[in-house]
C-alpha cells in the first residue's frame, strides 16, 4: 500500500475527539492511527488497525509504546508575527505600573507598532518562523496569526504578505486575520481611523487575496461598538469572516456585536453577561477564552462555567503576544484546569476541537476522526491529563502534521 503515509500504533490512550456531549473524550485503550494521503484512514484498537494496514507497509511508523495519542493543538488567537522587544515592560509590570500606564509612556501595543514598521519581511519572517518552530515541538499544528502591529495599510499588508510565506514554508498550519483595526495610532482619532480601515485597508487586503478573517479591538478607550461594527461590515462585504475581541477590560457590548454579525468568535469575554452567552449561543458564536492574558496582567479570569453550563463550545488559546509571551498551548490548558476549573477533558477539547470551530474549520480538524487531517501528538505520558498536570513541563514527544513526522524528540525535523 504506497500511499500509507503512517501508522501509530500501541497508543495507551488514544483520543478520538469530544464525544456526544462535547465536553467528554472519545478515546481507545492500546489504539492506533492509520493515515493515508495525509488524512485519518482509521482508528480503533491497534489489533484491528495493523490488521488492515500493516506498519510495515507505512512511509512511517510510530510506535507509541503505552504513551497517549492526542489531536494536534489549535490556536485560535495569536498575534504571534511582531518585532522588538518588551521584557521590561513585563518587569515594569511587577513594579506597580498598570497596561493603561505603560501605553501612556509609548509602550504597548504603539511600542510594537514602531518596531514592525521599522523591519523588513525577512526579519518579521525569520521572527515567526521561530515562533511557529517553538509552538510546534509544544504540539500546535494549527495556529491563527493576526496582523494589527502595522496600523497603516502599507505595513498591514506587509504582515499579511509574510503570514501568508510562513504558512507556505512551515508545517503548521498559519490561518491569516486581518486586524487594523487592533488600536488607533499615535496621533490619530479614532473615528478618522475607523473611515481609514474602511476605505482604504479593507479594499486593500480583499485586493490582496490572504487574510480569512476581520477582527477588531471593540473596548472602551479603543474602538466603540459603533465603530466596530463598521469595520466587519466593510470587512464582511469584502469576504473576510467576523472576529471580535469583546468584554476584555470592560462591558461595552462586544459580545452581543458578536452575536449580531454572525462572528466565527468573540474572544476574551472576562466582562461576558449571562445575556451575552446566551446571544452567542443562538448564534452559534464560539467563545474563546485567553487565561495566559489573565495570568500576565494578574486579572480576573473569565467564568469557563457559565459558559460550559450554557452549552457553548468553548475554545482556549494562548493569546501568543509580546504582552502574553506563551507559545504553549499546554501551559493555557493547565490555566483553564486550575484558574476557570475546567476539566482536563473539557480544557484538552476547548484546545483541539472547539478551537478549530473557532478558526471555521469543519473538516474535522482537532479530533482524529475518519478522515480529518491527520495532526496528532504522541506525548511523553500516558494519557491526556498530562498535559495541565504537567503545567511546567513540555510532554509532547512527536509531531505529525498531515501524517508526516515534523517533531520528534522535542525537535524539529521538516525541511
Amino acid at each position: 500500500m504506497t500511499d500509507l503515509d503512517a501508522v501509530v500504533h500501541g497508543a495507551s490512550e488514544l483520543v478520538v475527539g469530544p464525544d456526544g456531549s462535547g465536553r467528554a473524550l472519545e478515546t481507545v485503550e492500546d489504539g492506533a492511527v492509520a493515515v493515508v494521503d495525509g488524512t485519518v484512514a482509521a482508528v480503533g484498537p491497534t489489533e484491528d488497525v495493523t490488521r488492515e494496514y500493516p506498519p510495515g507497509n507505512a512511509r512511517r511508523a510510530v510506535d507509541a509504546g503505552g504513551r497517549a495519542v492526542l489531536p494536534g493543538f489549535v490556536d485560535p488567537h495569536t498575534h504571534g508575527l511582531f518585532a522588538g522587544d518588551r521584557s521590561d515592560e513585563f518587569a515594569a509590570k511587577l513594579r506597580g505600573k498598570s497596561y493603561q500606564d505603560i501605553l501612556a509612556e509609548g509602550g504597548g501595543i504603539l511600542r510594537t507598532v514602531r518596531a514592525v514598521r521599522d523591519a523588513d519581511d525577512e526579519t518579521l519572517l525569520s521572527n515567526l518562523l521561530g515562533h511557529l518552530d517553538t509552538m510546534l515541538a509544544h504540539g500546535t499544528t494549527t495556529v491563527e496569526v493576526k496582523s494589527g502591529y502595522g496600523l497603516d495599510t502599507e505595513t498591514e499588508l506587509q504582515m499579511l504578505r509574510v503570514i501568508d510565506r510562513a504558512d507556505d514554508r512551515h508545517p503548521v498550519d498559519v490561518v491569516p486575520t486581518f486586524m487594523g483595526a487592533h488600536a488607533v495610532p499615535e496621533g490619530r482619532d479614532a473615528d478618522d481611523y475607523t473611515d481609514e480601515v474602511v476605505e482604504e485597508q479593507i479594499p486593500a487586503v480583499e485586493s490582496q487575496g490572504v487574510a480569512d478573517f476581520c477582527d477588531v479591538f471593540c473596548e472602551e478607550g479603543v474602538f466603540s461598538v459603533a465603530q466596530s461594527r463598521r469595520v466587519l461590515e466593510a470587512g464582511a462585504e469584502a469576504g473576510l469572516t467576523p472576529k471580535v475581541h469583546a468584554e476584555e477590560l470592560a462591558h461595552i457590548g462586544g459580545t452581543q456585536l458578536a452575536a449580531e454579525m454572525g462572528a466565527t468568535s468573540a474572544d476574551h469575554l472576562l466582562y461576558a453577561t449571562e445575556e451575552d452567552i446566551d446571544a452567542l449561543v443562538e448564534a452559534s458564536v464560539t467563545p474563546v477564552l485567553l487565561p495566559g492574558t489573565a495570568f500576565g496582567l494578574g486579572a480576573d479570569y473569565a467564568d469557563a462555567g457559565a459558559f460550559l453550563e450554557s452549552g457553548a463550545p468553548v475554545a482556549v488559546a494562548t493569546d501568543f503576544n509580546p504582552n502574553c509571551h506563551s507559545h504553549s498551548m499546554g501551559f493555557a490548558m493547565a490555566l483553564s484546569c486550575v484558574e476557570m476549573r475546567m476539566t482536563p477533558a473539557e480544557a484538552l477539547v476547548a484546545g483541539t476541537r472547539n478551537a478549530a470551530l473557532a478558526l471555521d474549520r469543519e473538516d474535522g480538524s482537532g479530533t482524529l476522526r475518519e478522515g480529518a487531517p491527520a495532526d496528532l501528538l504522541v506525548l511523553d505520558a500516558p494519557t491526556h491529563v498530562h498535559v495541565p498536570y504537567q503545567y511546567g513541563t513540555n510532554v509532547v514527544d512527536t509531531v505529525l502534521a498531515d501524517g508526516a513526522v515534523v517533531c520528534e524528540d522535542g525537535r524539529t525535523t521538516y525541511e
